[in-house]
Parts: structure tokens; sequence; C-alpha cells
């Protein structure tokens, strides 16, 4: 007990009713630790909370602590259909630190391209919108407690898929109406699971429940508008958008970024909300000065201004001059060059 003296709790700490008694950034004394053990809270288990070392070591590659992460994730997800139960404490403390650990990568562009789904994309998946959903609740100025749901909520937010059939999910043609219906529970069976799980948040299960509600109300399962659908579950829905527009699925390769830029702010994938759109995409564009891009037309160069009244169309430099997007319409960015 002597050695968590002084320790500070990188998030909340629930007892059994799902009431916080240690929140995040507390730093532990004599006495808060005898009110985790007076809620037989296991101290052991909450290790990862306090330790003062950074999770990701110097010599790990960001790829590899994905890697790491999803497989973890794999295995916990598919524990559910045995013990028909959410391994909370596991997930906080052996995914959720990973998590907002990756988030916290200086180039956006290099973490895009890490958690990208390539072999394994239902898993891929939960990681790559824990991740991305994090980086929009930074840019958003969330503190740390909403960031620690937050992160959790969007790790979790497709946990009712481990109750659909895997010829279903990873079905590599167009679903037909059954199975697209059979899909669209995902949402509810993950609200069943998430909100009967002792010490979890019911915000978490609210996201799991609304993340492909929108803002029109022409959203699932429930039909909801923007004054009813949770702000986390708002960020998660653009998350998931992009990580699976990004991602390479059973039925369409990864999209271009332009078109994936365009079709989130076109409304393309639903209504959604506008200001977490305008957050994630003025992000994005100004993060791209200096990098090196691959344009529609097969030529390589470098963004060298964003256009603040049309940030989407920037200046490019060439080998030999300089382009304009916004006067070369049929002109766009395919990739970013690593």
């Amino acid at each position: 007990m002597e050695q968590l003296i002084g320790k500070k709790m990188k998030y909340d700490i629930l007892n059994a009713y799902g009431v916080t008694i240690v929140p995040a950034d507390s730093v532990l004394t004599r006495e808060s630790i005898q009110i985790l053990i007076n809620h037989r809270i296991d101290l052991s288990s909450i290790a990862l909370a306090y330790e003062d070392k950074p999770i990701q070591q110097p010599s790990i590659q960001i790829g590899e602590l994905v890697q790491q992460t999803v497989n973890i994730s794999k295995e916990l997800f598919e524990s559910i259909l045995v013990s028909r139960k959410v391994p909370l404490m596991e997930i906080r403390n052996e995914v959720l630190p990973a998590i907002l650990q990756l988030s916290k990568n200086q180039d956006i562009f290099e973490l895009f391209e890490a958690v990208k789904a390539k072999d394994d994309y239902v898993y891929e998946h939960n990681v790559g919108v824990g991740v991305i959903s994090t980086l929009i609740g930074r840019w958003m100025n969330l503190d740390n407690s909403e960031l620690s749901i937050l992160s959790l909520a969007a790790t979790l937010h497709d946990v009712g898929k481990v109750k659909l059939p895997l010829e279903v999910l990873n079905k590599p043609g167009k679903l037909n109406e059954v199975e697209f219906q059979l899909i669209k529970k995902h949402t509810i069976y993950g609200y069943e699971l998430l909100k009967g799980t002792t010490g979890l948040s019911l915000r978490i299960a609210r996201v799991a429940l609304q993340h492909h509600e929108r803002e029109d109300g022409n959203g699932y399962p429930l039909g909801l508008k923007k004054e009813n659908i949770d702000l986390f579950s708002s960020i998660v829905a653009v998350a998931d958008i992009f990580h699976a527009m990004s991602s390479k699925r059973p039925y369409h390769e990864p999209l271009s970024f332009h078109e994936i830029v365009n079709q989130m702010t076109d409304g393309k994938f639903g209504v959604l909300n506008p200001q977490i759109i305008s957050v994630f995409i003025e992000n994005l564009m100004k993060r791209l000065v200096g990098k090196q891009v691959l344009l529609t037309d097969g030529r390589e160069g470098e963004v060298v201004y964003i256009n603040p009244h049309n940030i989407e169309t920037p200046l490019i430099k060439l080998a030999d001059y300089f382009l304009d997007l916004s006067q070369e319409r049929n002109i766009h960015i395919k990739s970013i060059i690593a």
C-alpha cells in the first residue's frame, strides 16, 4: 500500500455501483487508498492506472503497438462469447492505456495509416475508432476524465457485433435486406451488454446504442434527432465513418483522401454533427502543410498553404510550379505520402 501513496490516477475508479470513488487526476493518499480497500477494489488491478512510466517503450514502433493492442482487444472481445460478460477491468488496464498513448502521436497521418484496418477488420476497427475518437476529443479540449470515458466508449462501440455471425460481418458482397437488419441489431446488443456491466458509466452503453444515429433522425436503431444524441455518440460516429472509409473492407477498397473528406462534409453518410465535422476536417487540413501528397493525376507535391476560405483545396508545390487546387477542380489529393 505504501508504494501507491503519491501516485496520480489516470482515470476514474468506480465502485460496484458505478459511483466514482477516486477521480482521474487525483493523487493517492493513505485515506483514498483506504477508501479503495473499503469498497473492495483490488489494488493490484489498478496498477496501470497510476504508473508514471509510459505504456509505449521508445523502441516500439507505432504499427507494433497498434497490432499488439488489436491482438489483446480481439482476445478480450472473443471471451465475451464464453463468459457473456464484458471484461471491463482488463480492457481498462490492457487496451485503454494504449489507445490514449496512440492518440498522442504527433504525426496524425502516420497514425491514421497505422490504424487502418487491413486484415481483421472488426477488431482493427475497434482500436482505430478508439484512437480517432480520442484524437477528436483532444481537439475538442475534453478534460482527462471525459477523455477516458470517450476512449472506452469508442473502443467498445461495436461490442454488440460479438453476437453476430462472422459470415455476415465478413461478407465480401453487398448485404441483403435481412442481413442488413441483422447487422443493425449490433447497436442494441451492445447497449444491453454494456448497461448490465458493473462499474461502467451508462454513457458508454449509450454510445454503443447511438453511434449510427444521425442529426436529421434518419439513423438507427431509434431514429433520434440531434438534441437527443449524446455528444460522445456523435464523436464516435465521425471516427467510425472516417476509419471505415479509409480502411480495406470485405466489400470495398479504401477511398481516397479527398473522397472521404468530401463525402463526410457533404453528408453522404448521413447528417453528422457539424461542429465535430468542422473540428475534425480543420485539424486534418492544417496538419497537411509540409506533407508530401499524391494527386489524382499521378503527380506528387508538397502542401504549402491552406486557403482559409476553402480549406479542402490547398496550394501544392510541384517540381516546376505551384498548383492551386481551388482553381483545378478536376485534381484532388488522393493520399498522403508517409
